[in-house]
């Protein structure tokens, strides 16, 4: 998951405030797997809010199986598309989720749900 460095964090104020704001004890978790062309389009962005944001988010890379996706957690959290983005709490709580076909890029769509 590396950063797209043509992001420009000027342009986006309320996704790095968004991501800025979250605790110290928050958790970004990512899947997403390099043979996937949805996670190759979108994570870049995702990663470089992230970057310019100061979060370092936990990266489980995901497999095709013969029965669906497989990796790290993949059956824990419930992930059937990628890329997923579950913002966690320290205690486990879902603050924000992020599937593959949700209707804005996972920056500007997490930066949305946790404003609200």
């Amino acid at each position: 998951m590396e950063p797209n460095p043509a992001w420009d964090a000027e342009s986006y104020p309320a996704v790095i405030e968004a991501f800025e704001s979250l605790p110290a004890d928050a958790t970004v978790h990512v899947w997403g797997g390099d043979w996937c062309g949805d996670c190759r389009s979108q994570l870049p962005d995702f990663a470089a809010a992230l970057a310019a944001s100061g979060v370092e988010p936990s990266v489980h890379p995901v497999s095709r199986g013969d029965d669906g996706k497989t990796g790290p957690r993949v059956d824990e959290y419930g992930i059937d598309r990628i890329p997923t983005v579950v913002v966690e709490g320290a205690d486990g709580t879902e603050h924000a989720r992020f599937e593959e076909r949700d209707s804005l890029p996972p920056e500007r769509y997490l930066a949305d749900a946790l404003s609200d």
